[in-house]
């Protein structure tokens, strides 16, 4: 198999073109005082966990955390730079469950060729843009499942925006992913070629161990399992992996403190990876109320990613709001439905990528019209996606002694989801990165 070249050059090439393209980035960089107060004083605050907002609240951020959050008047204010921000609400920022940062929409450029067409540097210098309008749109944790051909480059691009080289939320990566020999793309059109592909392939005991090692070794801190993909005797999507060997990577990872993810949409894939031990499913399709209560009753949560398939379809010729909307769209709505009757938890993740980044909100705006409440989404995007990755001890709630990151939007998203595209203010880490506009 054709690896992907070295990343050091490319890297470095893609970095210097964004910060010399986009120098209004470098404000963004700077991290929190470490003895700064500011209070902000917002129209209301939700929590993370809340059935609804708190009114008469406010927050003070000492450096990098939440010192006290609660009712203004028990909240000192002495030294404190005040930000008043009247008719907004203040949360938790977003956290992403499924991002390709690599990858840019589909009716721009078609999956394969960018996979095949565009060298890493270019690439890598369009994520740097896609981190930046992920953040600014309020969004301070993504979890990117998968570079799509581009190698390891989520390890430098995290560590980029660890290091305050260029403006991002934080990331967990999964490296390369992986997938069965023989079942993902690009595919050639003569048998003869081999074509480099956009994860990476493996399969039995010794190579599966091998290869969840190798992406753990490259910095990955969740490891990504394809299970099943288009790849039956008509291009319908079939199970790649045996249970045995979703176990096996599952248990590989474990011992090395991470979970594991996997990319299903049938009811079988779905059964064997909810049975293995993965830790959310992306996609589920075609979920059955009976793949779905067993989701239930292993603890598996589900990113649906409602926002890739519509905006699919939209790429395919669906007029949203005109046109009856497509099968698989109301089977969608059908398995999101099925999902909630059997009490799955949902994990806010859009696979922005296929649409552009910084529209994550769409993900939230859909789960709301196929059956969430405001609430659960808003939740799904914070607590819960916290606990889900293991962050909840530094994210996902408006909480003394967390990290400030918070996101303050115009508006109720509690009662309209749609005024989370109204960002007024965003911090991450006590560092203003939007700030709310000049009264």
């Amino acid at each position: 198999m054709r690896l992907p070249a070295p990343l050091t050059l490319a890297t470095t090439l893609a970095v210097t073109l964004a910060l010399t393209t986009a120098p209004d980035v470098l404000p963004a960089q700077a991290g929190a005082d470490s003895g700064a107060l500011v209070l902000l004083r917002p129209a209301r605050v939700f929590d993370g966990s809340a059935d609804g907002v708190h009114t008469g609240w406010a927050v003070l951020v000492r450096g990098e955390r939440i010192a006290a959050a609660g009712p203004a008047g028990s909240i000192p204010a002495a030294n404190a730079r005040v930000i008043d921000l009247p008719n907004a609400t203040l949360l938790p920022g977003l956290i992403e469950g499924h991002s390709h940062l690599l990858l840019h929409p589909y009716d721009e450029t078609p999956w394969d060729d960018q996979v095949l067409g565009e060298p890493l540097a270019l690439r890598v210098a369009r994520a740097v843009n896609h981190a930046r309008a992920t953040l600014h749109a309020g969004f301070t944790t993504v979890r990117d499942l998968g570079t799509e051909g581009a190698g390891y480059a989520d390890v430098g691009i995290k560590r980029a925006i660890d290091e305050g080289i260029v403006p991002g939320p934080r990331m967990l990566v999964v490296t390369r992913a992986i997938v069965a020999r023989g079942s993902y793309g690009p595919r050639a059109g003569a048998i003869e070629v081999e074509l480099p592909q956009g994860a990476e392939e493996a399969g039995g005991v010794d190579e599966l161990t091998r290869v969840v090692r190798d992406q753990i070794g490259h910095g990955a801190d969740v490891i990504k399992v394809y299970a099943d993909y288009r790849w039956g005797p008509t291009g319908e999507t079939r199970p790649t992996f045996t249970q045995r060997e979703i176990e096996l990577i599952v248990e590989v990872a474990r011992s090395s403190g991470r979970g594991v993810v996997a990319h299903a949409s049938s009811p079988e894939g779905m059964r064997r990876a909810a049975a293995a031990g993965v830790e959310t499913i992306e996609h589920g399709d075609a979920g059955t109320a009976e793949v779905f209560r067993l989701m239930k009753q292993r603890g598996v949560a589900l990113c649906p990613t409602v926002a890739a398939g519509d905006a699919v379809q939209q790429y395919r010729g669906w007029k949203k709001g005109r046109d009856p909307e497509p099968a698989s769209i109301a089977e969608k709505r059908a398995s999101v439905r099925r999902a909630l009757d059997a009490g799955v938890t949902f994990c806010n993740g859009s696979d922005a990528g296929v649409f552009a980044h910084g529209e994550n909100a769409r993900e939230l705006e859909l789960m709301v019209d196929y059956g969430l409440t405001p609430v659960q989404a808003l939740r799904a995007a914070t607590s819960v996606n916290a606990r889900l990755f293991h962050l909840d001890d530094r994210l996902g709630a408006v909480k003394t002694g967390l990290l400030a990151d918070l996101v303050a939007v115009e508006g109720d998203p509690t009662t309209d989801i749609r005024a989370l595209r109204r960002v007024r203010l965003v911090m991450k880490g006590g560092a203003i990165v939007v700030s709310p506009p000049a009264p």
